[in-house]
């Protein structure tokens, strides 16, 4: 990634995503490209279009914290977009002191509290969806995964993964647009590029999907999983920031109370052979996989808005 262009290029596909409508524009007919033209976000902003057209072309990176505000709005960023926009324009404001390579250590007292709890599937994350530590529930959860080891990864380079996620497309937009706004706290990581390059050359999807350069902060969330041995279960994952270790987070996974899904999660605490432990050998049985067209058909395919 060229970081002299990541600000141009972030306005530019925000733009062809941006609709008349969603800009309180009249439409004037049929338009042969999709999104706002630039001279009408200039308009917007509140700016000649020359320096907008500058913006995008990397010719012009220090905007004004007035122009960034009114871009903002003009492109509809919510409050995750806008601050990824104010950190690719003022990127030595977000610095941090780079680690010596891609994953890190688990901060140690975190791993042990967390390897203490068996009441639920818990794992911390590392700046790039790194799984740096996770406890026997979480490893039953995923036992025989292929990528399990990173979230974006398994999403896009496992094939078994579109069955796994019961809404994968879903899950699939929230972390690459997790990634796009962890990318903005520091666009010169020499790792970043590497996991970029390496998930494009492999994955059409992720190529399509990274190029819409969506931002969003991981939150807590609902996941439907479907495991081979005990069916589908519902979670909401919740995501706790770690004070002590800057970029990790814990994560937290449980059922509604009283739920079949409780129910079903409570098996991986209680079942020792459910967990396959961290060098598992098992994995999906491969009639399994073949069964997602059909469950996928019994249900409304997924419907991802054109704004976050």
């Amino acid at each position: 990634m060229d970081s002299d262009r990541l600000l141009g290029d972030f306005l530019r596909a925000r733009r062809e995503t941006t609709t008349l409508e969603d800009a309180g524009l009249s439409s004037m007919g049929r338009r042969r490209t999709p999104g706002l033209r630039r001279e009408e976000v200039a308009m917007l902003a509140g700016v000649s279009t020359d320096y907008y057209i500058r913006l995008e072309q990397g010719r012009e990176r220090r905007p004004s914290e007035q122009v960034l505000g009114a871009l903002a709005r003009v492109l509809d960023l919510g409050e995750d977009g806008t601050d990824h926009l104010h950190a690719l324009a003022y990127p030595w404001t977000r610095r941090r002191r780079r680690p010596a390579s891609r994953i890190e250590p688990a901060h140690p007292s975190l791993a042990r509290m967390m390897e203490s709890w068996d009441h639920a599937p818990a794992f911390v994350l590392g700046r790039w969806l790194d799984v740096l530590a996770c406890n026997r529930p979480a490893r039953a959860l995923t036992a025989g995964l292929e990528h399990s080891d990173n979230l974006i990864r398994l999403i896009f380079l496992n094939p078994d993964a579109q069955w796994y996620f019961a809404e994968w497309e879903k899950t699939a937009y929230e972390k690459a647009a997790w990634l796009r706004a962890a990318a903005g706290t520091d666009p010169d990581d020499p790792f970043l590029p590497e996991l970029v390059e390496e998930l494009s050359s492999a994955s059409d999807e992720f190529r399509r999907i990274w190029a819409r350069h969506d931002v969003r902060a991981l939150a807590n969330d609902v996941k439907r999983l479907r495991h081979p041995e005990v069916g589908e279960l519902t979670v909401t994952c919740e995501a706790f920031t770690v004070a002590a270790a800057p970029g990790q987070q814990l994560f937290l996974l449980h059922a509604e109370p009283g739920s079949p899904s409780e129910r079903t999660l409570s098996l991986f605490s209680e079942d020792a052979t459910l967990d396959a432990g961290p060098a598992a050998s098992r994995s999906i049985p491969r009639s399994l996989p073949a069964l997602g067209p059909r469950v996928r058909a019994a249900s409304p395919p997924v419907s991802w808005p054109t704004r976050w």
